[in-house]
């Protein structure tokens, strides 16, 4: 395979990341808006279209391994393929998230929220705008914005914090609504989550560029 087609070819993989982790952005914020909407129909749907996440994260995992095997790609290619692989992994992962609020969703179908969905909505919203920005990133090669970016995840954990202190106190006051708290609880608990996998792809951006092994919280 020459240089220039290997070149379009790792440009057209990128092109299908990078589409992909749109679709997990949309999946996460319209997941959490199906919940504050208590619209169970999309929720459904969000489920259904967690399966052609799969399939395209399964999809740029075959064309890499492709692109492996029938070119001898130099150091820097290398690192940037197993980006590709990592980070349509932890794309997929982020999608089960969403997929997750989706079944919560369903689970408490028309019950009345134990508190308003205030907080909860601003941690899709911080989620999703953390990964758009960790795919430029990517896209752009730009480690500043990718040093940048794992900051923020204290604010979700703030959030996450927040949320979880507040749905506790309202068990301890009226333990009947342990099922209804437990579920939002959940909910923040998977966005929480969607954050630390961008986390971790910005490590991943990082070494692609550098070749340096970063970590931002050992506890991811």
């Amino acid at each position: 395979m020459a240089r220039k087609e290997f070149d379009q070819e790792l440009h057209d993989l990128e092109k299908r990341l990078q589409e992909l982790g749109l679709m997990v952005e949309e999946a996460l914020v319209e997941a959490v808006d199906a919940l504050k909407r208590r619209d169970l129909e999309k929720a459904g749907q969000i489920i259904t279209a967690d399966r052609s996440v799969n399939e395209r994260r399964y999809a740029i995992e075959h064309e890499t391994f492709v692109l492996i095997a029938t070119q001898q790609p130099m150091a820097v290619d290398l690192r940037t393929l197993a980006a590709v692989l990592e980070i349509a992994t932890e794309l997929e992962r982020i999608g089960d998230y969403a997929k997750g609020i989706a079944k919560i969703t369903i689970k408490m179908g028309t019950e009345p929220f134990v508190k308003p969905l205030i907080d909860i909505p601003r941690m899709a919203e911080k989620a999703r705008s953390m990964l758009h920005r960790a795919l430029q990133a990517f896209a752009g090669r730009d480690t500043d914005l990718a040093r940048a970016i794992p900051a923020e995840d204290d604010e979700m954990d703030a959030l996450y914090d927040q949320i979880f202190r507040e749905l506790i106190t309202h068990i301890m006051v009226d333990p009947k609504l342990v099922d209804r708290a437990s579920y939002l609880i959940w909910v923040a608990h998977n966005l929480e989550r969607a954050a630390d996998r961008v986390v971790n792809i910005c490590e991943r951006v990082i070494f692609m560029v550098t070749g340096e092994v970063v970590e931002f919280d050992d506890n991811l």
